[in-house]
């Protein structure tokens, strides 16, 4: 775990462009990232270290982002509660709520803006960044 005061987010997302699209956006505004490529790995993320917010795509291979996140949310666990950004390319209202339904704090139709992501991270976090 790092050892600053920055806030931590982790990007949850099968692509590596967008991962790397947040990451850079994120990080020249002050926050920390770390990555998962799918809802598994984000899972095992959580139990390493904890974050401040979820950035998370909804198609993504092993585990989706609205079972990673439904799962998430049934545990009994401090992290249970951490903050969810659902990002998806898909803006049906069907998916806008089923993703609420999930657990989702927010959902957010892809591309996103990098400003637009950083004020996103920052009211979610209570950050000062952005």
């Amino acid at each position: 775990m790092a050892d600053d005061t920055r806030k931590r987010v982790l990007v949850v997302d099968d692509a590596s462009l967008v991962r790397l699209y947040y990451r850079t956006a994120l990080e020249k505004a002050g926050f920390y990232v770390a990555e998962a490529l799918n809802g598994l790995e984000a899972l095992e993320r959580l139990l390493e270290d904890r974050f401040d917010l979820l950035i998370v795509d909804v198609n993504m291979p092993q585990m989706d982002g609205l079972s990673f996140v439904q799962t998430l949310r049934t545990k009994a666990l401090p992290v249970s509660s951490t903050p969810a950004l659902i990002t998806s390319t898909e803006s049906a209202p069907q998916r806008v709520a089923a993703a609420r339904v999930a657990g989702a704090n927010f959902y957010v139709v892809k591309p996103l803006p990098a400003e637009m992501l950083v004020q996103y991270a920052s009211l979610f976090c209570g950050a000062a960044n952005g």
